[in-house]
């Protein structure tokens, strides 16, 4: 069963889509949309459950919907991880919300809330801006570092709730403080708070975790395999390997320096959006790389990575460097 899983996923990955069980090729037609067999969508979820190195994007300006390259529908279907650097839809766009489920649930793609998180950027009207003034402000001592680790808390919570509200997969704190308040020891703090409600915490257990998101969420919600993942141009803190799913390092050169995170843990990513006219020789080094000590990496990725569904003198297909890249990466298995 393992090798059909992986023989339709090449499919997939290399050729464009395969429709049902059969090996008719999809339409050159990128408008059209296809419908496939159950048996295909459950090979599907079934590899992107396995253990492998995994394929990731930042997908951003689907709000458009002009053109399948800014739509859910239009993402590959072997991609595993996409954060939504586009912000969370309006509900009111049911069409997108309509795709970007069926993504979740039919294809096993992973959604995740992505935010730059610097505190002091953040206005003033929300509560945790408000309650973080009030600590600033505040004589130095205990009761001032109390009220900042509050302050802090309430920030993480905000993500928090944007994922359990919206039935998201997890959050991708993007690390690059540049100064800001929240970095460093206040950062580990913050991710922390998070790792309470997702993420692989060692400190916790599964019954410890759901009764913390009931009496937040409600008796409703029952997950408690959400994921938290970081991203930034340079390795964060060590502290925070075992609260986190991957880091989604910023290595938009195409290199593969490991640096001090677990390459298991590590998916390194290219800038697809200023790069999309290029052979993308960076992202296609990423996803071949193989770590030399015999484990897997945790893979690679794309910034605006939907920038490569347009059709340049590098490719003819939509995302055909981006699905030959999966392909490099997980050979399939016949």
């Amino acid at each position: 069963m393992k090798s059909i899983k992986y023989y339709i996923f090449a499919l997939v990955a290399a050729a464009g889509l395969m429709a049902s069980c059969d090996t008719d090729v999809e339409s050159r037609d990128v408008q059209k949309e296809l419908t496939y067999s159950p048996l295909y969508y459950q090979n599907l979820r079934d590899y992107k459950a396995s253990d492998h190195s995994i394929a990731f994007m930042w997908f951003a300006q689907y709000g458009a919907q002009n053109s399948m390259a800014v739509r859910f529908a239009g993402l590959p279907d072997s991609l595993d991880i996409c954060s939504l650097w586009g912000g969370i839809p309006a509900k009111e766009n049911t069409e997108i919300w309509k795709e970007l489920r069926f993504q979740q649930h039919v294809k096993g793609t992973k959604m995740l809330v992505v935010a730059i998180t610097r505190i002091d950027a953040e206005t003033d009207d929300h509560d945790f801006k408000k309650a973080y003034n009030e600590a600033k402000a505040m004589p130095s001592g205990a009761e001032r570092d109390s009220a900042i680790n509050k302050a802090i808390d309430m920030y993480a919570d905000y993500f928090i709730d944007q994922v359990f509200e919206n039935d998201l997969d997890g959050f991708d704190a993007d690390y690059e403080p540049e100064g800001d308040f929240l970095s460093g020891s206040y950062f580990i703090r913050f991710m922390k708070r998070i790792a309470l409600f997702m993420g692989p915490n060692p400190d916790q257990t599964g019954e410890e975790r759901l009764k913390l998101i009931q009496e937040r969420y409600g008796n409703e919600h029952n997950d408690t395999t959400k994921m938290l993942c970081v991203d930034a141009p340079g390795s964060p803190s060590t502290d925070l390997v075992p609260y986190c799913d991957y880091y989604f390092k910023q290595a938009y050169g195409g290199g593969t320096s490991e640096g001090s995170w677990p390459i298991e843990k590590t998916v390194f990513c290219q800038n697809v959006g200023d790069n999309w006219n290029t052979s993308l020789y960076g992202l296609i080094n990423q996803a071949k790389y193989q770590p030399g000590n015999g484990k897997r990496k945790g893979g690679f990725g794309a910034f605006f990575g939907h920038r490569n569904y347009t059709i340049t003198q590098y490719q003819s297909e939509p995302y055909e460097i981006f699905r030959r890249c999966i392909q490099l990466q997980n050979p399939a298995i016949h």
